[in-house]
């Protein structure tokens, strides 16, 4: 699929640099028109020489080429391309792309890009572990750019873990998937993600740990095929892409009313929200004091409304519900009970048995079940997680006209 695409491949100051060779070839193998863009810290570890033999073009560092008032343009590049794909991607690079600032062409480059942008991070483990990076990875994803996780390897600095850049084949099917495929071209997704946050007064609530991260990440691979996604987010620090259309709730009773306002219109709901199943009988309209002679001795709670049940029961000809079910116990038996109850298409089970995993994680491990059987994965990124289950929706959107 990438034949005859223009592709710019920024590369930034990293050992992985070398690599980016074996990139190109890859990319031109294919079928793709490849234009360098390097930092100056880029030309330390990998020469012009070598990336323009490979390109059969003059390789970009510089705003300006010569002194004849000759100048490299930025805003051309953004519009020729038809995606950028910076690899490798450092630390020092991802901080300036997330706070715009533009004090080389690599990175002019991407902030006039109007393609979609490809980025494979390369470092070492403890920086990319930092919560600094981790934010700016996470704004990035917010503007639309797609990560490309790296893996846990030996590393240049002779520690082993999470940092190693992906491999460039990999990448380069990254890119391959990409441009193949848009199969929810005209369809309409609804998506619930994160918590629900059900008052006890005005400075306390019953919540759970969910981060959100599953949902979104199912929101930005429906976009990215092509999907019209409604995105209905329960309490969550995340940013979502401007193309999707995102419905903020704080309770339960309030992703109930979005969900079912929106669902008729839909071709498929995805129930990813760790819904609250129970809210106070009564929200304090005041802090509730802490006293000793009269301690709160219970706080009654009444069933919050079943937004999977409800969807299941309006279900018509053509939709499809998928939903989640997390468990700590009898996993299989609980999700296939829950898929029968609620008139499920197929549910994602996962598990906090599974270390490193579910709330608060970036990685995931998941079965899907349906009525014919169950597919068991093994533990990879949210994103990767994603497209699995994507995957999945897709194979059954191909029996229904759209």
């Amino acid at each position: 699929m990438l034949k005859g695409k223009k592709i710019v491949l920024g590369i930034t100051g990293s050992i992985a640099a070398y690599k980016s060779c074996l990139i190109i070839r890859e990319l031109v193998k294919r079928g793709a028109e490849v234009q360098v863009v390097i930092t100056p810290a880029g030309k330390e570890f990998i020469t012009p020489i070598t990336l323009s033999a490979l390109t059969q073009k003059p390789v970009i560092s510089e705003f300006f080429a010569q002194r004849d008032g000759t100048w490299h343009s930025h805003v051309a590049l953004g519009l020729w391309a038809d995606a950028m794909l910076i690899a490798p991607c450092t630390a020092s690079t991802l901080g300036k792309m997330a706070g715009g600032i533009a004090d080389n062409m690599l990175v002019t480059t991407y902030l006039s890009m109007k393609a979609t942008v490809f980025i494979a991070p390369a470092m070492d483990l403890d920086m990319y572990a930092h919560p600094t990076t981790q934010q700016n990875m996470e704004r990035l994803r917010s503007f639309g750019n797609i990560i490309i996780e790296p893996q846990s390897g030996f590393l240049a600095s002779g520690l082993e873990g999470k940092g190693r850049m992906e491999e460039p084949e990999k990448i380069v099917d990254v890119l391959d998937v990409y441009f193949e495929k848009k199969d929810l071209l005209g369809r309409k997704v609804l998506i619930t993600a994160g918590p629900t946050h059900e008052k006890i007064d005005p400075v306390r609530f019953i919540g759970n740990y969910s981060s959100g991260k599953m949902g979104f990440a199912l929101a930005e691979e429906c976009a990215r095929r092509g999907a019209e996604v409604t995105l209905i987010a329960g309490p969550v620090n995340l940013q979502s892409s401007q193309s999707i259309h995102r419905i903020d709730v704080e309770s339960c009773q309030q992703m109930f009313d979005a969900a079912t306002e929106a669902f008729d219109t839909m071709d498929a709901a995805i129930l990813c929200a760790a819904v609250a199943d129970f809210r106070p009988a009564e929200v304090a309209q005041q802090k509730i004091k802490r006293e000793a002679e009269s301690p709160v001795s219970s706080l009654q709670l009444i069933p919050n409304p079943d937004i999977a049940a409800e969807l299941g029961r309006r279900k018509h000809e053509g939709q499809v519900l998928v939903g989640f079910a997390l468990e700590t116990n009898d996993e299989q038996l609980n999700a296939q009970k829950k898929l029968e109850k609620k008139n499920l298409d197929f549910i994602v089970l996962n598990s906090l048995r599974n270390q490193g995993t579910c709330f608060r994680s970036d990685d995931n491990q998941i079965s899907i079940i349906d009525r014919n059987g169950q597919i068991d994965f093994p533990k990879k990124s949210k994103a990767e997680v994603a497209s699995d289950i994507i995957d999945q929706l897709e194979q059954r959107f191909k029996a229904i006209p759209k």
